[in-house]
């Protein structure tokens, strides 16, 4: 596998290598500012800690930010468009958006500081990530209210790389303009990167040929084993990145090309808390939880004690001082409770990983039968183990898989290659067709 070089100590930010008391000093400082410019200026946040009985002023060490409320995606919601935002919105210069399929989107806000920052932390991920100078990048997310696409270009320029805004979709063409321009890195989608794969090799190419070094890979959470399938299948290496857009979009936090073993938080930006998500109460550094982010130095859309929903748990830093946060692999909001029994999409995905017969091309299907759950795995067959024999062998393991390791029945259907919708950007996991009452 292609070995890109990792950076050296002098071109890091010198906030990367500090020590953790000079760390921990300045993010002091900054939630202090932080919480006061959310108090002073967002009224939801004014009304909401002094329902609390907590003012910025009782904030005196780190621990103290425990006192504070949470904010929650509905918070967001309620106070659409422009209510959590702490500027005039004449001093907003950008608006990002989340998609709103679940209901009102989550409107968030840039100052001009807010880009630059972002510009900051997205260039900081992909040297991180192995991307240097005068490299070519070809982004793959999408453009426009979604944070990805913008994110990654506007922190490539800022490295200094040449940016191809490919954005998604065109399959062919991203293919063709990958042979053409020769691109070190791309900045995708996990389960999207599988889908130019397939292209490639429909096309007779050996992915394995093409110019690609470095994957930088988010948006959805990703096991080890699409990890493995994607450093394989394009010999190149394939790294994680961080981001939400209520936080600020893609460059929260990056894995480091040395060591691979985390995603690196850019504490001096943003401070990160592990909960227990029912009871809320803080957990100790190494414990499994729900990640929850304080911004420290954005101006225009404050969050104070975010909950993501998404599942890890912290860890000491090793390729830089910050700490690590470990893959995210779940989500509090995309585990299915199936006849009592807790179910995450990478608990299948790791057993399609053990399969050579199947691939990562894969949906859950949830329906209510006789008042019971009901669920139904659908994955794709490899192109070599696509005849019926094989396939109908498979499901058979896999069903007995599912069973013994995870407790549940299933009723799987491994299909021919392509029968599955590809996304274009977040791979759709899970179909609900329960009954909402």
């Amino acid at each position: 596998m292609r070995h890109p070089r990792a950076p050296e100590r002098s071109e890091l930010d010198p906030i990367e290598i500090a020590s953790r008391d000079e760390i921990e000093a300045l993010q002091l400082a900054r939630l202090k500012w932080s919480l006061s410019h959310a108090y002073e200026n967002v009224p939801h946040y004014r009304q909401l800690f002094d329902e609390r009985g907590v003012h910025p002023e009782d904030l005196r060490s780190l621990s103290d930010l425990a006192q504070f409320p949470f904010t929650t995606k509905e918070d967001l919601r309620r106070n659409y468009p422009f209510g959590m935002f702490a500027v005039p919105r004449e001093q907003v210069v950008r608006i990002h958006a989340s998609s709103g399929t679940t209901g009102k989107p989550t409107v968030v806000g840039y100052t001009r500081n807010d880009l630059d920052t972002w510009a900051e932390v997205v260039a900081r991920s992909i040297r991180a990530a192995g991307g240097r100078p005068g490299d070519i990048i070809h982004v793959c997310y999408g453009y426009g209210l979604f944070t990805g696409g913008l994110g990654l270009h506007y922190g490539a320029e800022r490295l200094g790389m040449t940016v191809v805004p490919m954005s998604g979709g065109m399959t062919e063409r991203q293919v063709q303009l990958i042979r053409d321009f020769c691109p070190q890195v791309i900045a995708v989608t996990p389960s999207y990167m599988l889908a130019i794969g397939d292209e490639f090799e429909r096309q007779g190419i050996d992915p394995r040929t093409s110019s690609l070094e470095i994957g930088i890979f988010g948006a959805e959470p990703w096991t080890e084993a699409m990890r493995r399938e994607i450093e394989e299948r394009f010999d190149m290496q394939a790294l994680d990145i961080y981001g939400l857009s209520e936080v600020i979009g893609p460059g929260v936090a990056q894995e480091c090309i040395e060591t691979k073993d985390g995603l690196h938080v850019w504490e001096d930006h943003f401070y990160p808390e592990i909960i227990d998500p029912a009871t809320g109460e803080v957990l100790p550094e190494g414990e499994l939880g729900e990640l929850v982010f304080t911004s420290l130095t954005k101006e225009a859309f404050p969050v104070i004690r975010y909950r993501t929903r998404d599942l890890t748990r912290l860890l000491p830093g090793t390729a830089r001082s910050m700490r690590r946060m470990q893959k995210i692999t779940g989500r509090t909001d995309d585990m299915l409770i199936i006849r009592g029994v807790n179910l995450f999409p990478s608990q299948i995905e790791e057993l399609l990983s053990e399969d050579p017969r199947l691939s990562m091309h894969y949906l859950l299907e949830v329906r209510r039968k006789n008042h019971l759950d009901d669920l139904t795995v659908l994955v794709e067959a490899r192109p070599d183990a696509a005849d019926e024999a094989s396939r109908a062998a498979a499901a058979r393991e896999l069903a007995h898989h599912i069973k013994g390791r995870i407790g549940l029945t299933a009723n799987v259907q491994v299909v021919e290659p392509g029968r599955i919708e590809r996304s274009l950007g977040k791979a759709k996991r899970i179909v609900d067709l329960r009954p909402k009452d």
